[in-house]
């Protein structure tokens, strides 16, 4: 079997189109392992946001796609979902539709201060870094190598 890296770029090639006609941006797409079930994770998302009736129509509308491309030589769960408030960032197009937002970025190991983690509002990207604006007015750069997790912290009230 290919391996699942190639699986979900194989599969985001064959669902942006789709999703772009029906007025949603792909953001991610996981071929994955939870105990003995594989999953395939799709998630999409649209300005006013994504509910279950957009999921269920993605979903009815991609399955006979997957069965007829068939990318994936084993038996698979597909889940349709949005990304939610709180949001993972990987790629490009993430950021850059999350500049302003609250965001939290957890390090494979700790930087030159000890934090292994920094919050702050996203900047934008400079090349291969990460740019934050931390809530005590200082603008920190973060290779986007040197970290684990990125996503949108979102401000619940409690």
């Amino acid at each position: 079997m290919a391996n699942q890296k190639n699986i979900a770029g194989t599969v985001r090639e064959l669902l942006t189109p789709v999703a772009d006609n029906m007025g949603y941006s792909l953001w991610d797409v996981e071929f994955v392992r939870e105990g003995a079930r594989r999953i395939l994770r799709i998630t999409i998302d649209k300005p006013e946001g994504i509910n279950i009736d957009d999921c269920e129509a993605f979903h009815r509308t991609i399955d006979p796609l997957l069965d007829e491309a068939d990318p994936i030589d084993t038996a698979y769960y597909l889940e349709v979902s949005s990304p939610g408030v709180e949001r993972e960032l990987k790629y490009d197009v993430h950021f850059a539709a999350c500049v302003g937002e609250e965001i939290e970025v957890r390090l494979f190991a700790p930087d030159e201060r000890g934090r292994k983690s920094l919050r702050g509002k996203l900047a934008g990207l400079d090349g291969g870094d990460i740019v934050i604006d931390t809530p005590d007015g200082e603008t920190v750069k973060v290779a986007r190598t040197a970290a684990s997790k990125i996503k949108t912290v979102f401000d619940f009230g409690d």
